[in-house]
């Protein structure tokens, strides 16, 4: 995939130059793996995204994690974070219902959201970077939500073609999202090709996670591909790299594990979490 980003920040490099455009070479640079922080371009400021030191980053044991039981990610019935279809009464709900409110594709569009929701949540928190030692750059970022997007794909498609067409819906709320991140980047000339570019990557993405999962694949192809499309700034792999490649491919082995014991209605309503990475809060008890 490294051809691909290559040519899309020269586009906007180049594009950026004639028009006087400053892009930041923090977002858009390809070193992703480092212990200094880089302020995210792409993302609100978060009070919890105070800068850490390397020293507090080296706390956490990437041989220990991600070992456990794979379980269900579905919020428990009484969680606060669970997200309710709106429940009306009377008049109110005869004229939501002619105007479509409660219709298949309006639930679909709902489920969608929230299911995003749940995607960037996972993405845009500071526990992921810190965990995996990853800069939280545009490419990190993007590389992050590509991968969790197809792990989510991946689960629908397992509910045949309800939940084939539910993933449509939600690749669409991811592409507006996109679409907004880059504008915000700064990115505002030519944005048609730039959104081009990343959904060749996308969907290279995708064909690559999946054929890393099938059971002819070789047993360290997840890591080369996650290494390549998320860490890498060349895909070389390096020795003193293989705690995080493994770290990371167990992180995402498990995730699917879970996803596929979530039950159908979590998935398609949105009441569920991805393991949390840093410390569990209270209010993400899974039932």
């Amino acid at each position: 995939m490294l051809p691909r980003w290559s040519r899309a920040v020269s586009h906007l490099r180049r594009f950026g130059a004639e028009r006087n455009i400053e892009i930041n070479r923090d977002l858009y640079g390809f070193p992703c793996r480092s212990y200094s922080k880089v302020a995210a371009a792409t993302a609100p400021t978060m009070p919890d995204a105070a800068e850490k030191s390397y020293a507090n980053r080296s706390e956490v044991n990437l041989n220990k994690m991600f070992w456990s039981k794979p379980c269900s990610l579905a919020l428990a019935p009484d969680s606060p974070l669970r997200v309710e279809e709106p429940k009306y009464e009377g008049i109110r709900r005869i004229i939501l219902k002619l105007m479509l409110f409660y219709s298949k594709q309006s639930k679909s569009i709902r489920g969608a959201n929230v299911i995003y929701n749940r995607v960037i949540s996972q993405v845009d928190k500071p526990a992921i970077y810190d965990v995996f030692s990853l800069e939280k750059t545009f490419k990190t970022t993007f590389s992050l939500l590509v991968l969790h997007m197809w792990l989510i794909l991946r689960r629908l498609k397992e509910d045949g073609k309800e939940g084939v067409e539910l993933g449509q819906y939600l690749y669409e709320t991811y592409n507006h999202d996109v679409e907004l991140r880059v504008s915000k980047a700064g990115v505002n000339l030519l944005l048609s090709r730039w959104m081009k570019d990343l959904e060749k990557i996308f969907y290279g993405n995708i064909v690559a996670y999946d054929a890393a999962m099938l059971p002819e694949a070789k047993q360290d192809e997840l890591q080369k591909v996650i290494w390549r499309n998320v860490f890498s700034d060349d895909g070389k792999l390096e020795a003193n790299d293989a705690a995080l490649r493994e770290a990371m491919s167990r992180y995402v082995r498990r995730e699917c594990s879970c996803l596929s014991l979530t039950d159908k209605e979590a998935i398609f309503s949105g009441n569920f979490l991805f393991t949390t990475l840093g410390k569990p809060s209270p209010d993400s008890t899974r039932g």
